[in-house]
């Protein structure tokens, strides 16, 4: 429902929990690079098989991987059983290594293979692949082979066997792992927008930006295994994990040549769904390892959305805010910016736009980054001061998500907590009478208002019925959502969480139990434990009421 701000005295209203987002909005009508599958000569001149030539994997062939796949698992990790083992079939994989990365079962063991191998045989097995590397590249099966042999590079970088002495391969000395990834980067980078626009192509160069800068990305993880991860999940954790290893200087020189790359077709990197999301990446990676470049990037983006058309509204940059492609883009950019930068940003396009923003089905996802990024008062003050105004209203709208990020932005930067808080107390209708504040945990964490959560029917007008304890200790707890948890995160971290603490202490033994087993719910608990706002004496009168409710397996 879209209804603006009102009193407590209204009826109640159980908030919608946030919406997800589409497929993606439609585009220019123009192709996107790589989308259609023409197959074209490598840039080099080098011959490749051509889609329907390449070699075949026989079914006797996929039966001696199968198995001896298994025999791998079953001898100890340590050994010369094990070395050998993996030198033969390794030895064996370099043979058919493009019809083993082709095959979906042959990709898969393949993969699983390649975790086992030194340095010296996935060096052979890349060389085999090198000569059809567009082709792989951009097959369904046998890009996720290549992501596989890049993310061994963490493992093996630097490890002795990749020191010892040069090999010879099939066509003269075996290039080490540190040049086969610089290869790699010299041919992606030869075609840049092909591998980037294209479905699968673009794994490998999210990837490859990744290994180059020493930087894992939990988010890219995810999306390798399927992005099969819950929304709750996804929502639990908003800031982007990673895991960092060390890689030679070459890496992050070539990091740098290959993402200036994007400089030359920024236009098709903002506006091209697949595009973007390789951008997206170079951005996380480069403001842990090269933030100037990272900075100069962002001011590509920035400059290119600014001088569009602008809109109606006035700035053009609020036309891409609403758009699906780049409105993820400017996520990216907005929790990558310098205070300073964010500051004029928002005072040359976001301020008096926020509740607009905060309204629109797209456009409140990259709002909930920019708040996510504000780390001054001299930012959320005006921030506050305009969102603060509308805060049942957005919730209303279905969009929880800002308010929960509006919160988080007040626990971040330590003002405006108890004014955020008392308004959270009004658009759950539970400020007035006073005894309901005692209720505002089950309420924060439902996302209900009193009434939907009692079940109340109260008349437009109607003084506001006082708290009963006998019907809040007979009701059940009600589903813990994730955004609900994140926000009672937030306020158990807050300098007072007093009001928070003595609502959780009301709870009912079976009320708090259920909290505790709760996925989102849990992370209330896990909150009262960490956060320094909470004494140790406050900690346990909470706790204690779960004592001896301990579940029997």
């Amino acid at each position: 429902m879209g209804l603006g701000p009102r009193s407590p005295h209204q009826a109640g209203r159980r908030f919608p929990a946030g919406g997800k987002r589409g497929r993606g909005a439609k585009g220019s009508g123009r192709p996107p690079p790589g989308r259609q599958r023409q197959h074209c000569p490598p840039p080099d001149g080098r011959s490749e098989p051509a889609p329907d030539a390449h070699p075949h994997l026989s079914p006797e062939a996929l039966g001696y991987f199968r198995r001896a796949l298994s025999a791998l698992k079953e001898v100890p990790e340590t050994g010369e059983e094990r070395e050998l083992m993996v030198h033969n079939v390794l030895k064996e994989v370099e043979a058919q290594a493009l019809a083993l990365a082709t095959n979906r079962a042959g990709s898969e063991m393949l993969q699983e293979l390649l975790g086992f191998s030194p340095p010296k045989p996935l060096c052979r097995v890349w060389a085999a692949l090198r000569p059809n590397l567009r082709f792989v590249a951009c097959h369904r099966c046998g890009v996720h082979v290549l992501q596989s042999a890049l993310l061994q590079l963490p493992r093996l970088l630097g490890s002795p066997a990749e020191e010892e002495e040069e090999e010879d391969g099939k066509d003269g000395p075996l290039e080490t792992l540190e040049e086969l990834g610089l290869g790699l980067a010299a041919e992606v980078c030869d075609d840049f927008l092909f591998y980037c626009g294209d479905t699968h192509g673009s794994f490998v160069v999210r990837t490859l930006l990744q290994v180059l800068g020493g930087t894992l990305l939990d988010s890219e993880r995810a999306r390798h295994r399927g992005s099969q991860l819950p929304e709750a999940q996804k929502a639990l954790s908003r800031e982007c994990k990673a895991t960092d290893f060390e890689v030679p200087e070459t890496f992050l020189n070539c990091l740098q040549n290959l993402s200036s790359c994007f400089l030359k077709d920024i236009a098709v990197f903002i506006t091209d769904k697949i595009s973007s999301f390789c951008l997206q990446v170079a951005l996380q990676i480069l403001h842990r390892k090269l933030p100037q470049f990272c900075a100069h990037l962002c001011n590509a983006v920035m400059g290119y959305l600014s001088s569009r058309n602008s809109s109606a509204d006035g700035s053009p940059l609020l036309l891409f805010l609403r758009d699906q492609t780049s409105s993820r883009l400017l996520e990216q950019v907005l929790l990558v910016l310098e205070p300073p930068r964010l500051q004029s940003l928002f005072e040359d396009h976001f301020q008096g736009q926020l509740q607009t923003l905060a309204a629109h089905p797209i456009a409140n996802f990259p709002l909930q980054r920019f708040l996510d990024a504000i780390t001054t008062p001299e930012l959320l003050s005006p921030v506050f001061e305009e969102l603060s105004l509308a805060l049942e209203a957005v919730l209303a709208q279905g969009h929880p998500g800002v308010v929960i990020a509006l919160v988080g932005a007040c626990h971040r930067v330590g003002i405006y907590q108890a004014q955020v808080l008392q308004l959270l107390l009004e658009a759950f209708h539970c400020a007035e009478p006073s005894s309901r504040q005692v209720a505002c945990v089950p309420l924060f964490a439902t996302l209900m208002t009193y009434e939907v959560y009692y079940g109340l029917v109260e008349e437009e007008g109607a003084v506001p019925a006082e708290h009963q304890v006998e019907m809040a200790t007979a009701r059940d707890l009600g589903e813990v959502t994730v955004l609900g948890s994140l926000l009672l995160q937030h306020l158990l971290h807050f300098s007072s969480p007093g009001l928070i603490l003595r609502s959780l202490g009301a709870l009912t033994g079976p009320q708090l139990l259920t909290l505790a087993q709760s996925p989102a719910g849990s992370h209330v608990l896990d909150a009262v434990l960490t956060s320094s706002s909470v004494t140790r004496k406050q900690c346990r009168r909470v706790l204690k009421t779960l004592k001896g409710r301990g579940t029997r397996s």
